[in-house]
């Protein structure tokens, strides 16, 4: 089997889906812009061959890329990135090459369209906030009319919460027409809930191979715009309202052979038309891992390999690999330079003994999302949990 993995070393972890390929016995060829110098080692061992391409935006350079893979292996059987910014690439690539084991271009839309999304989650039977397309002042006012303020606008087709906004009354909107982005965006009714997810590895009929869920009890939209204390944990174990959930919203989008993340709202107020406090409703669907350090936390609480288990549906389309090790609640504390907290990131190491998983720094391309510093612990219980994050972001006293 010939896979071609675009952009292998970002992030740095992706290099362990690499890894774990060539232990499958896969061929894993790599594309990428950084120089091969800078590759980790045990990436450049895992990789057969790796092409440096100038720009991976320069479709050019990367079909070249492939072609030459082409000549080189035969046939490639598989494309990808695992990386939301680039799987409209990966589509391309596949429809150019006749590679039939992922998403096409013609159909990567309703992974990628927040607009288009909306009427599959309508055929899953789950309820999701009312929206409109950005066009004009007028559409936006007789919107909030409709579904009164605050509303959100975001771009149609963005990653997270980047480039969103809340807008809290008819000033607002008026300054956000005043000067428009030059893209699609769409405006939804405000959801005041938790998000949370549904994430996991299906095989090429659908059919979940493992799922574990994390939480986010703040704002992701407040933690990009207003520097909120960015934190969220996996949950013990998924509940059973998200597995339905999830499980509906696989089979309505026809999700095969994918790594996925699958956000929702649980919500903490009533909302009528969409339901009642815990009630769950639709956010957005990613067919890709969750960002940042998420694939090794689900490590960390699930005691897994995500890398393999994605590896396994790759090379084998079932498991290969059984687990059955304790769970435990995984929390991520993502905390910002410009802030000083009470203890250090190596004190704070310190301070969760053996609890403690992973203490590093955040790329800077991520960092505006997650937090420069990373801190990440096992706890047994909430309150263990809630302790850590009240240690992590306490601040020094002005």
């Amino acid at each position: 089997m010939n896979f071609v993995f675009i952009s292998p070393n970002f992030p740095e972890a992706y290099r362990w889906f690499c890894i774990r390929l060539r232990e499958n016995g896969v061929n894993v060829l790599g594309v990428g812009d950084a120089p091969y110098d800078g590759l980790h080692p045990d990436l450049k061992k895992a990789l057969s061959e790796y092409y440096r391409v100038d720009s991976l935006e320069d479709y050019d350079q990367v079909l070249r890329a492939l072609g030459y893979f082409t000549g080189q292996y035969g046939k490639i059987d598989w494309v990808e990135s695992n990386n939301e910014y680039w799987l409209e690439l990966d589509a391309r690539l596949r429809t150019d090459f006749n590679i039939t084991t992922g998403l096409k271009a013609h159909e990567i839309e309703k992974y990628k369209s927040k607009m288009a999304m909306k009427a599959f989650y309508k055929k899953a039977g789950l309820p999701c906030a009312r929206y409109a397309p950005v066009t004009d002042l007028e559409t936006g006012l007789a919107f909030a009319g409709e579904v009164g303020y605050p509303i959100i606008v975001k771009p149609d087709n963005g990653v997270g919460a980047i480039a969103t906004w809340k807008l809290k009354n008819d000033e607002d909107m008026r300054q956000f027409f005043r000067d428009p982005p030059p893209v699609q965006y769409l405006m939804e009714e405000y959801v005041s809930g938790s998000v949370t997810t549904y994430d996991g590895v299906c095989d090429s009929r659908g059919e979940v191979l493992f799922a574990a869920s994390h939480i986010t009890r703040n704002s992701i939209m407040d933690m990009v715009n207003e520097g909120v204390p960015t934190y969220y944990y996996v949950d013990k174990e998924v509940p059973a309202d998200v597995e339905a959930a999830g499980r509906a919203t696989l089979k309505a989008f026809g999700a095969a052979s994918r790594f996925f993340h699958l956000e929702f709202f649980r919500l903490t107020a009533d909302k009528p038309g969409l339901g009642r406090v815990g009630d769950i409703v639709a956010l957005e669907v990613n067919m890709r891992p969750a960002g940042g350090y998420t694939p090794d936390m689900l490590n960390f609480g699930q005691s897994v390999d995500v890398y393999q288990i994605w590896a396994d549906m790759v090379a084998f389309d079932g498991l290969r690999h059984h687990y059955d090790g304790p769970h435990s609640y995984c929390v991520y504390a993502g905390r910002r330079d410009e802030n000083r907290y009470v203890l250090s990131l190596p004190q704070l190491e310190a301070r969760c003994g053996n609890h403690a998983r992973l203490f590093t720094r955040m790329p800077d391309a991520l960092a505006g999302t997650m937090g420069n510093q990373v801190a990440i612990a096992c706890f047994d219980t909430l309150e263990e949990v809630d302790a850590f994050v009240q240690s992590a972001f306490q601040l020094e006293e002005s």
